[in-house]
């Protein structure tokens, strides 16, 4: 009996071994000293896009901006481990190691504030979706309506009179921070997309459409352009497709690469940015949040998307889809300040059942807007015309919407065209927890910053 223990013991730690489990930890900094980057030579670290952005919004450049300094990373990587994606913003480090002891020996530099451990698990080498192969067929049935099916979920917000008066989106530029693109790059109602690139910071050298069809999902809701069969609400604008959730676990790191994304959009010139996701429960429960974390502060992601605004750039993001469970909640980054979080609603603009509600904990007023989530239309990956529910889809539904009504008041600052869109909405005067100031009229925003567009 004791021989056969040995072998069992035996056998589990050669198991354990063969697993390679990999850890990651989040290194925040105390400083950003001895940096090689400086404020007075912000096209070292901005693009010239993001620069004419921040001066025509009187935004200054700071030490928020600066990378972090190039010979911390070299101390960290010194160490043995490997540094994943930066955050300039909240200064910190996401690294992996094999051993987890590793990351004593990186609490002890002198400019290493704390370390948390953010995930832990196998790597895994292959998409999860990769081997989930689907006909693309791409058979668009022609309607007699311009923007086919989705013209309801356009006309709610009086959209189409904003595309009418020739604001579809030109020289604006989107991200889309999403869990991945499948077969985006294969469907004739995308093929006119104005795409400037993509970048993965969860497997940087994976196939974007390869991984997950979210993203791919919210893309069709705005960039989709065949007309009579689908038309989004940013036919014409440029994107960029960013994949920062893994969608085969759930763990913190996935806020480090989130961050990474909304920065590296920061620095190309990014206007708007659609963010479908949300986080409540980890693989690791000792790090869910309760309703006191939302307060805008306490997740990393919250913190990212909150100085987005500060920034210049306009952040829409999902309210979360916890309405028929327990939780019932808004989920992080919904509770962050200065985006514009989207609840759902179906199209008699009842509240779908599933969408979150507000408060935050320090009473902000969220979701802010309220737009159709339920049986929402966009393409599937087959390249047909389809609907499905979710925050995930009124979001980028509206936030098209948005990027349309910035082109045509470019004159407002990213704070100004959120406080518009909210006092556009049909609810303003009295707001609540569950559809927040209501449904915007977009076209109505126009007419309030363009007075005169109305008495001709």
């Amino acid at each position: 009996m004791k021989k056969v223990s040995l072998i069992a013991i035996a056998l589990l730690l050669v198991a354990v071994a063969q697993a390679k489990v990999t850890y990651k930890f989040r290194i925040s900094l105390t400083d950003k000293n001895n940096t090689e980057y400086s404020l007075d030579k912000p096209q070292q670290f901005l693009s010239e896009k993001a620069l004419l952005r921040r001066a025509k919004q009187k935004l200054a450049v700071d030490s928020t901006d600066l990378p972090i300094p190039g010979k911390y990373l070299k101390a960290i990587r010194a160490t043995g481990a490997k540094v994943l994606v930066t955050s300039k913003w909240n200064n910190t480090v996401a690294v992996s190691c094999a051993d987890s002891l590793l990351v004593n020996k990186i609490a002890k530099l002198p400019f290493v504030g704390n370390t948390e451990l953010v995930w832990m698990g196998e790597e895994q080498t292959q998409s999860s979706d990769a081997a989930q192969k689907e006909e693309v067929t791409n058979k668009l049935e022609k309607t007699d309506n311009y923007y086919g099916r989705a013209f309801h979920q356009i006309e709610v917000h009086n959209g189409q009179k904003l595309h009418e008066a020739g604001f579809r989106g030109q020289g604006m530029t989107v991200a889309i921070i999403d869990g991945g693109f499948k077969n985006a790059n294969k469907l004739t109602a995308l093929k006119s997309l104005k795409l400037l690139g993509t970048r993965d910071f969860v497997k940087p050298n994976s196939d974007i459409y390869e991984e997950n069809n979210h993203g791919m999902k919210v893309l069709s809701c705005m960039a989709s352009n065949e007309p009579y069969s689908i038309v989004g609400t940013a036919p014409e604008a440029s994107y960029w497709l960013l994949r920062s959730e893994d969608t085969s676990s759930e763990n913190l790191i996935e806020q480090d690469y989130w961050a990474a994304a909304i920065e590296f959009a920061d620095s190309v010139g990014v206007d708007v940015v659609n963010t479908s996701l949300g986080y409540r429960t980890f693989d690791d429960s000792s790090k869910n949040y309760t309703y006191q974390d939302l307060n805008g502060k306490k997740a990393m992601i919250s913190r990212s998307a909150g100085m987005a605004a500060d920034k210049g750039i306009v952040l829409v993001c999902s309210a979360g889809n916890e309405g028929r469970g327990s939780w019932k909640k808004i989920t992080p980054p919904a509770d962050a300040f200065n985006v514009i979080t989207v609840a759902a609603v179906d199209s008699t603009l009842n509240l779908a059942p599933f969408s979150s509600v507000g408060n935050t904990t320090d009473n902000r007023v969220k979701p802010d807007v309220s737009a159709i989530g339920e049986r929402t239309i966009l393409l599937n990956t087959n390249g047909e015309v389809g609907h499905a529910n979710g925050t995930s889809f009124s979001t980028p539904t509206f936030c098209g919407l948005v990027t349309c009504l910035w082109q045509a008041c470019p004159q407002l600052t990213a704070k100004e065209v959120i406080e518009l869109v909210r006092k556009s909405c049909n609810h303003y005067a009295f707001p609540d927890n569950i559809y927040g100031y209501g449904v915007p009229d977009i076209y109505k925003a126009y007419l309030t910053v363009h007075p005169e567009i109305a008495t001709k």
